[in-house]
């Protein structure tokens, strides 16, 4: 069945909505990996061990985001050329990509299995719960060509407003993923190691999943000529993912430093910091998807030349961000004590105060999600404009209001700016965002043109 869609006719708002819904949903799929994780390893082997897996999150975050940025960039290129129906562009961008993805990949996996002992020493992990990290991180970053792998052929797929099979993928991924984490830690009790495991095998079956998709699509069927090098299509694949996945390195540092600060106050506070950053994790999905949607909507009008509808466009991102940060937070501040609990064993002694940390932080998240909705959306329309400088400084700007509150605003507040270190870095990188969106779209005239060569 062919799921590709032209994005450069039609409603905007009806089509990054109709696009989001199917990325919102896998996505959630995705998300639900680390948090049947969770539960699963507190229910299962308790608050230690929470705390070991909320212990990485910075540090595979680090790697993650990484390979995220690198292949949503390659993707935002790949959307333009399809905007411009040039095919033999498109299918060399494709190439190119994968080329660069199996060599950078082999380089992110021996390099994150070196920095592992480092970086959990470095941010001042627990003696009770390293070893514990250690092994979650070491199996994680084994698989680092498997995400790779995945991040990239879902990019594509996106790139063509193809929601749908990304989303089947996780679904189906995301059963395997529940069954193979009862097996493996409540059955084998491998702990938090078979835990890891199940993720990365979930993650290879929703990429064979899209594999098989993308091979029925007659259009992108690569020719041995494809594969040929060209430096100005590796150029602008570079271009486009460099300076995203820098900026998403500088988040993930800044988040480092920050969770070098938490582990100081004790497991306790580190398991409460966990359970709500597996929230915030789906709390961010829509945000994420809305992202992606917007990215394609924008680089195919940007490579058709759409100029009017790129104005529509932008109205319509900040319409549904608003709305969908509304329906997103709603919820999570009126039941997150409940859902909190299904990460904390009620046997454990110290579950009230875990769950106290946990929703103390939800709570300031939750006011101020609407914020983090606009960063993900106005980041996405300049990155789908060909941008990825704007970003990667909105990065540098989150990665020093990060560390200012951890290191520096701490001493004067106390533990209290812990927890708006996140809100913080929201607020300062969506005001730059918005700022240089505004900027760039009075450069875009209100007609149609060939933007990509007049803006």
């Amino acid at each position: 069945m062919n799921r590709v869609k032209d994005m450069t006719s039609g409603n905007p708002t009806k089509l990054l909505l109709l696009f989001a819904l199917p990325l919102i949903f896998g996505n959630l799929g995705q998300q639900l990996y680390m948090i049947v994780d969770a539960i699963i390893v507190g229910q299962g082997v308790g608050v230690k061990a929470l705390a070991a897996v909320g212990a990485t999150d910075w540090t595979y975050w680090l790697i993650l985001w990484t390979v995220q940025a690198l292949t949503q960039g390659f993707g935002a290129c790949i959307a333009k050329h399809f905007g411009e129906k040039d095919h033999v562009k498109l299918r060399k961008s494709i190439a190119m990509s994968v080329i660069l993805c199996v060599g950078i990949g082999i380089l992110l996996t021996f390099t994150a299995l070196l920095m592992v002992l480092p970086m959990l020493n470095i941010l001042q992990t627990p003696s009770d719960i390293f070893e514990g990290a250690s092994s979650y991180l070491f199996t994680l970053f084994s698989g680092t060509l498997i995400v790779m792998s995945y991040n990239m052929i879902s990019s594509i797929l996106r790139a063509f407003g193809d929601g749908k099979t990304p989303l089947i993928a996780m679904g189906i991924a995301a059963g395997t993923n529940i069954a193979l984490d009862l097996l493996f830690v409540m059955v084998f009790r491998w702990g938090i190691t078979g835990a890891a495991a199940a993720t990365l095998i979930a993650q290879l079956i929703a990429f064979l999943y899209c594999l098989s998709a993308l091979k029925r699509i007659d259009f992108i069927r690569l020719q041995p000529s494809d594969w040929k090098t060209d430096k100005m299509i590796i150029r602008e694949l570079c271009r486009m993912g460099f300076p995203l996945a820098l900026q998403h390195v500088l988040i993930a540092v800044g988040g480092m430093i920050l969770q070098s600060r938490i582990n100081l106050q004790g497991f306790i506070f580190v398991a409460g910091f966990t359970a709500t950053n597996k929230l915030y994790g789906l709390l961010e999905s829509a945000a994420i998807s809305l992202g992606y949607a917007t990215t394609t909507f924008m680089a195919q009008n940007y490579g058709a030349g759409q100029g009017d509808r790129i104005h529509k466009g932008l109205k319509s991102v900040a319409l549904i961000a608003l709305l969908m940060s509304v329906c997103s937070a709603v919820p999570a501040i009126l039941g997150g004590k409940h859902i909190l609990k299904l990460f904390i064993s009620s046997s454990d002694a110290s579950a009230p105060e875990v769950l106290a940390v946990a929703y103390q932080y939800l709570l300031i998240m939750g006011v101020l999600l609407f914020v983090l909705y606009f960063l993900h959306g106005f980041r996405s329309i300049l990155q789908g404009l060909g941008d990825a400088i704007s970003p990667m400084i909105s990065g540098i700007i989150e990665f020093f209001m990060r560390i200012s509150a951890a290191l520096i605003l701490t001493g004067f507040w106390g533990n209290v700016m812990l927890f708006l270190a996140e809100p913080l870095a929201w607020i300062g990188a969506a005001a730059y965002v918005i700022a240089a969106c505004w900027f760039r779209f009075r450069k875009i005239p209100h007609v149609n043109v060939v933007l990509n060569k007049t803006t």
